[in-house]
């Protein structure tokens, strides 16, 4: 009990009793800052002052890359939802449905299509928010069928990278996508088609042993945690403290791991002009054609 609910009458308290949404004020994970959720919306989930890069949702993703902030949503072919029929404390199906309804996608993988900069480009994105972004037969398929229709197109594909890794969920048939879109990136290099990839944090396992490590360019998010295994298991297998920053996105730029690391403000403008030198299409060229 408090003053409000003893001494305060009923129709007042409803008055003072207004609803607050819960992530009116986000706590920054570096510095401690609260800041304010649509000053934090407004400068792409990056925070102002420790310039910490939060993660960010799907649908901002692909509105902060495309012309105008519109895309074509591209649908991807059925897979068996639980070939396995895996159980642990609860059906796999079950999982399946829980964040489908909680993130309103059918997987892990979002296809889309549409301009950048007036280029015609396809992009995938890994929701983290679907299973910590893991790699399972949806996921896989749908990372086919983009490079696929950027073969049938005849434009760069892109993909942002965020995930935990294979899901064990599906076994053998999760680590098959791990060379199923090895062979995907072969098609993309045959037809002289630039692949770029944009690791954001984090991005590990088996999705970091396979296309995510395989584009012509790597892009990494500032402080982004990029590798296979996790920094805590290398140190008990090696018994040696690693370096600081270890698996961190500038540590790998410096070791030459990845290409460079781009502020999130900057990465629409870097794509734009990767994909132009790629498809040797100045952007002079590109203006006048559209």
């Amino acid at each position: 009990m408090n003053w409000m609910s003893n001494v305060v009458p009923p129709k007042i308290r409803s008055l003072l009793r207004r609803e607050t949404p819960e992530n009116l004020w986000v706590k920054c994970p570096d510095s401690g800052e609260l800041v304010f959720h649509k000053d934090l919306e407004s400068n792409l989930y990056v925070v102002p002052n420790s310039g910490y890069h939060m993660k960010m949702p799907l649908k901002a993703r692909l509105e902060s890359i495309y012309d105008e902030g519109k895309y074509e949503e591209i649908a991807t072919p059925d897979v068996p939802s639980d070939p396995l029929k895996f159980r642990d404390v609860k059906r796999y199906t079950d999982r399946l449905k829980d964040f489908r309804a909680k993130t309103g996608a059918v997987d892990s993988v979002k296809l889309t299509a549409g301009a950048l900069e007036r280029r015609p480009v396809v992009v995938a994105v890994q929701d983290f928010d679907f299973l910590a972004g893991t790699l399972g037969m949806a996921a896989g398929e749908a990372i086919v069928a983009g490079m696929d229709l950027a073969v049938r197109r005849g434009t760069p594909f892109i993909i942002f990278t965020a995930s935990g890794g294979a899901r064990m969920q599906e076994g053998m048939f999760s680590l098959m996508q791990m060379p199923r879109t090895t062979v995907a990136v072969r098609r993309l290099r045959a037809a002289k088609l630039p692949y770029i990839v944009v690791l954001t944090n984090p991005t590990t396992g088996g999705v970091t042993a396979s296309y995510a490590m395989l584009g012509d360019v790597h892009i990494a998010e500032p402080g982004a945690v990029i590798g296979f295994a996790g920094a805590r298991v290398i140190e008990q297998t090696i018994r040696e403290r690693l370096p600081e920053g270890f698996q961190r996105a500038e540590y790998l730029k410096a070791h030459g791991m990845v290409d460079m690391v781009v502020p999130r403000a900057e990465i629409r403008a870097t794509l734009a002009r990767l994909c132009s030198i790629l498809m040797h299409q100045p952007v002079e060229a590109a203006e006048t054609a559209a």
